[in-house]
C-alpha cells in the first residue's frame, strides 16, 4: 500500500503537503500524526494514504481469509464521504454473513484492526455482503419506528434484544427527529441494547 510520510512543525502543512504527494484531497485520505520530541520545538510526523488504497489493501487482506474458507470472492469499494464501503459477493454469502451477522461483524473488526496495527489508521469501514446491510437497515427502521409509535401510544418504555454497535447506530438515527421518545444504550457488551422511553421519563 502507498503511504506517504512526512515531518514538519506544522501539522496543518504537513497535510497539505500529503495531500499534494498523494494527489488528493484532505477527504480523500486518512492519515495519523504522532509528535516527535525534541529539546528545541515540537516536531510532527505524518503517515498518509487515500481511502481507496486503504480499501484495496483490506480487500487484499480479506481475500486470503476468505480463500481459506473455500469460497470465490469479488469485491465492489465505494468511498463515500468519510466511510469506505466495501461490498462482498461470494459463492456462499451466508457463511460470510454468519449467524445473526456475526461473521461479517468480525471480518469487519478484523479488517479495521489490521489497518490500525500495521499503519495506526482508525478507518470508517462498511463491510457488506450483497445487500445484506442494507436489508438490515430497513428491517430495523421498521422496527424502531413501530415500537417508537407504541411507547409514545402507551408511555411505556420498550427494550429491544441486543444489537451490536451497527445495529444499535441504526436504532439511534431512525429515531434521532422523532418527536416524544428518546433512546439510550444500556448493557455491556455483547448484551447491548437500545431502549426507547417515552421523553417524559
Amino acid at each position: 500500500m502507498n503511504v506517504v510520510t512526512n515531518e514538519g512543525t506544522n501539522e496543518q502543512a504537513l497535510i497539505k503537503k500529503v495531500c499534494t504527494d498523494l494527489n488528493a484531497s484532505s477527504n480523500e485520505i486518512i492519515y495519523s500524526i504522532e509528535e516527535i520530541k525534541t529539546n528545541i520545538f515540537k516536531k510532527y510526523k505524518i503517515n498518509a494514504s487515500t481511502k481507496y488504497d486503504i480499501a484495496k489493501e483490506i480487500q487484499n487482506y480479506l481475500t486470503n481469509i476468505i480463500k481459506n474458507l473455500g469460497l470465490e470472492v469479488t469485491f465492489e469499494i465505494k468511498i463515500i464521504n468519510e466511510k469506505i464501503n466495501i461490498k462482498m459477493f461470494s459463492s456462499n454469502n451466508n457463511i460470510l454473513i454468519g449467524k445473526n451477522g456475526r461473521t461479517l461483524e468480525a471480518l469487519t473488526n478484523l479488517s479495521k484492526q489490521y489497518i490500525y496495527v500495521n499503519y495506526n489508521y482508525k478507518i470508517y469501514l462498511l463491510l457488506d455482503v450483497e445487500d445484506y446491510k442494507e436489508a438490515l437497515a430497513k428491517k430495523i427502521e421498521v422496527l424502531a419506528l413501530k415500537t417508537a409509535k407504541e411507547v409514545k401510544s402507551t408511555n411505556t418504555l420498550a427494550i429491544l434484544e441486543n444489537m451490536n454497535s451497527y445495529e444499535r447506530r441504526l436504532v439511534h438515527n431512525a429515531l434521532v427527529n422523532y418527536q416524544g421518545v428518546t433512546t439510550i444504550s444500556e448493557g455491556e457488551e455483547p448484551n447491548r441494547h437500545v431502549i426507547i422511553k417515552p421523553s417524559s421519563k
